[in-house]
């Protein structure tokens, strides 16, 4: 059992009755006494020297012992004991990293190669780097947006990345349309941040998002561009990833302009990935540019043991009581 003393100085109290013992007079009182007419004559004959009278009360082992108990169970009770729980572990996680993937029907371009030289379209690049990516990312709960004729979201902020990538493979092209809404998606990723932060009531943490597209936007309710001035006015940094060939043209022509504004607008940056190296390096840049802040605290849950010591004392004086009370009551019984 690990006991622990608030105030452990409190202990120097317990020799205290030992110096009122010594240093203050036994407490005396005035009694009316027989006077004789022949005291001198009978002090002669005692010899002895006459002085005051006195006599000091006695107390009874048992009346010793309890005052002795009490006193230092009420010392320990103003050290305030503690007993000390079995430690437990906390986890801080320092950032909620919304990362958003963009579904449109490009993403189906099979123009990227694996480490084994095999083709992949861009979708499937994304996914394998986002996997190596999420295990960089210990400490940071991590959600997912899928964005296409519409945005949505895949995954809430979790710190199981696991489920997280789970989500995130079940994620195919049709699933959102064929055309670009990126405007919507970092306005959804805003608005996702910025609700689960006022629902966890704990201190503001750093909000981050990554949007990873291959085409300009097309059509969204709110411009990429408005959307990234209210991301830098909410405290939200945007990294934006363009996948794929930069010659392509209409709607699949990435828009390095407006990927490399919204980045700027929040204090993120802006990457350019024609290869999977290319997009391994974005993500590798990023892990540097936003290193983890997690923290895990471990601490011993307290309860204080001085009202248990307090009723102790209470109870050895009530049974002392009673004792007492009973021995009056015997010794008058017997008397009479």
């Amino acid at each position: 059992m690990n006991i622990e003393l608030t105030y452990p100085w409190a202990l120097l109290l317990l020799p205290l009755p030992l110096l009122v013992y010594w240093l203050t007079p036994g407490y005396k009182t005035r009694r009316t006494a027989i006077k004789v007419p022949f005291f001198d004559a009978l002090v002669e004959a005692l010899d002895e020297k006459p002085e005051r009278g006195a006599s000091i009360l006695r107390p009874a082992f048992w009346q010793r012992a309890l005052l002795t108990a009490s006193w230092v169970l009420v010392v320990i009770a103003l050290s305030k004991p503690m007993l000390l729980g079995k430690p437990q572990q906390r986890q801080e996680f320092g950032r909620d990293v919304m990362v958003a993937v963009d579904l449109s029907d490009s993403m189906n371009t099979d123009d990227f190669t694996s480490a084994s030289g095999d083709k992949l379209s861009r979708l499937e690049a994304a996914k394998q780097v986002l996997a190596s990516f999420a295990e960089k990312r210990q400490g940071d709960r991590l959600g997912l947006i899928l964005f296409g004729d519409a945005a949505f979201v895949q995954a809430p902020f979790t710190a199981d990345h696991q489920a997280w990538l789970s989500l995130l493979n079940e994620a195919q092209t049709p699933m959102a349309g064929l055309s670009t809404h990126m405007g919507d998606a970092i306005g959804l990723a805003i608005k996702v941040l910025l609700e689960d932060n006022l629902q966890q009531g704990e201190s503001p943490k750093e909000k981050l998002a990554i949007v990873l597209t291959d085409g300009n936007d097309t059509d969204s309710y709110v411009a990429p561009e408005d959307a990234a001035k209210l991301a830098k006015a909410r405290s939200v940094k945007i990294h934006m990833i363009a996948m794929g060939d930069p010659q392509t043209v209409g709607e699949t022509a990435i828009d390095m302009d407006t990927i490399n504004s919204v980045a700027a607008t929040t204090g993120g940056k802006a990457f350019q990935a024609l290869n999977s190296q290319e997009l391994n390096q974005a993500y590798d840049t990023i892990n540097e540019l936003e290193p983890q802040l997690y923290q895990s605290t471990y601490y011993q849950p307290k309860s204080s043991l001085h009202p248990y010591l307090l009723m102790v004392v209470s109870l050895l004086y009530l049974l002392a009581f009673s004792f007492a009370t009973w021995r009056r009551s015997r010794t008058v019984r017997e008397a009479a």
